[in-house]
């Protein structure tokens, strides 16, 4: 029986998890290095390419208790001009919606999942990659770290397959990369956070205001509850660190007072939604330095590949970081359970999927569909009356559609359904 490890209980782990116990594969291990699953993290939009392969994997309702299908998604001008407005998800003739979601709700019901489906033992807390080595013949030897209440330990394990899905700092990419160094940065640091507003101070859309330096991201992420009907609120800002006194690219996740920042967001109201109001009601931040992973010419060595942010990390732009995990696993469960041995099926995955995350890489690069707030900026600082003077239709719509192909989330793609489907049981 084929063992696969898997390095990393987040997002892309857990789905690749569930993948291959759909495709046949019973001995599949998940090491994570936390202790406990704990929802860290704030909002995320999940494209409707891996809706498509959660709802495949049967979670779509589970989903959909704890998230909001985004019906519209619109850019504004700083000043508070109407760039555009798209619909998105079933609005845009999806066959499967577009999810807003806290990370922890669906890391939650991934995780759920996974212990219903694969046991109770298939997650290994507490547990790290310390390094890997690779054989002759292409066997992974994993080191591994673990520290249960005040004893330390280590071993070493030699799985048929390792699969990197330990994030952007992945262990495993730097034992395959060894000098590889630090993310590279872009000079701009990521305010995010959460807050519970009444639901008609939410919007009911999800938008993207600013201008080429900097930028805010707003959406609702639940349904109203409680007595005054409160929704949850995304939030996430940008700027450059040179625009703040005393800021330095500062570590990962780290917690600052909303204080900090929100005061170059004064006045900042789209169609109702005010950003002043919705941090008002924020109790905390974090800030991150926005970085990302330059592209790899290679992500698979022996037995051994990568998956998501540990393949392919990039600017949190266009909702494709946590999407294009999603179907970096499928693709992967797909392709074992399609191929006679795990070099040629980890070859194959990475033939189809490393071009194409490369592509991304760099279209987040250059903003991606965000740079219509640079065009408009840069084309009429001082605003405008009509977004048709400054950037015409046909251009706006080129610009979404371009990018909606590269991430392979454009509506003819999207409806002619999963590739990654098993016409019979595969074998593990």
């Amino acid at each position: 029986m084929t063992h696969i490890m898997i390095a990393g209980g987040g997002i892309a782990g857990l789905t690749a998890a569930l993948s291959l116990h759909a495709a046949g594969f019973e001995h599949v291990t998940v090491v994570e290095a936390a202790r406990e699953s704990r929802p860290l993290g704030a909002g995320l939009n999940i494209m409707p390419n891996a809706v498509r392969e959660l709802d495949a994997l049967g979670l779509l309702a589970r989903l959909d208790e704890c998230a909001v299908r985004t019906g519209e998604l619109r850019y504004y001008h700083r000043g508070g001009g109407l760039i555009s407005r798209e619909p998105r998800g079933l609005a845009a003739g999806y066959l499967w919606p577009q999810l807003s979601i806290h990370r922890g709700d669906l890391q939650r019901v991934l995780a759920d999942a996974v212990r219903e489906r694969l046991g109770g033992d298939a997650v290994v807390a507490g547990v790290r990659v310390a390094g890997v080595e690779t054989s002759a013949q292409g066997r992974p030897r994993v080191l591994l770290a673990h520290r249960e209440g005040r004893a330390a330990g280590a071993a070493s394990l030699e799985p048929d397959v390792l699969i990197g899905a330990d994030g952007i700092r992945s262990a495993v990419r730097a034992a395959l990369n060894p000098g590889e160094g630090e993310p590279p940065w872009n000079g701009l640091l990521v305010w995010r956070g959460v807050s519970r507003v009444p639901a008609d101070r939410a919007g009911a859309f999800m938008f993207i205001a600013g201008d080429d330096r900097q930028k805010a991201v707003v959406y609702p992420m639940t349904h109203p509850s409680g007595p005054e009907g409160h929704v949850l609120v995304n939030w996430a800002l940008a700027m450059p660190a040179t625009d703040i006194a005393g800021a330095e690219r500062g570590d990962w996740n780290r917690p600052v007072p909303v204080a900090k920042f929100a005061h170059h967001y004064a006045g900042w109201e789209f169609d109702g939604v005010g950003v002043p109001e919705v941090l008002a009601a924020a109790d905390r931040a974090f800030e991150y330095p926005m970085v990302d992973r330059d592209p790899l010419t290679r992500w698979t060595h022996g037995r051994t590949t990568l998956i998501g942010d540990a393949a392919h990390a990039m600017y949190p732009i266009g909702s494709n970081g946590a999407t294009q995990s999603i179907v970096d696993a499928r693709a992967l469960a797909h392709a074992m359970a399609t191929h006679p041995g795990p070099g040629e099926a980890l070859g194959a995955y990475e033939t189809e999927r490393r071009p194409a995350m490369t592509e991304l890489q760099l279209a987040n690069r250059r903003q991606g569909p965000e740079v219509v707030i640079t065009l408009a900026h840069t084309r009429a600082p001082d605003g405008f009356t009509d977004i048709s003077d400054v950037i015409p239709a046909a251009e706006l719509a080129e610009i979404a559609a371009r990018y909606a192909t590269t991430g392979a989330f454009d509506p003819a793609t999207v409806n002619a359904g999963s590739p990654y489907e098993l016409p019979e049981p595969a074998r593990g």
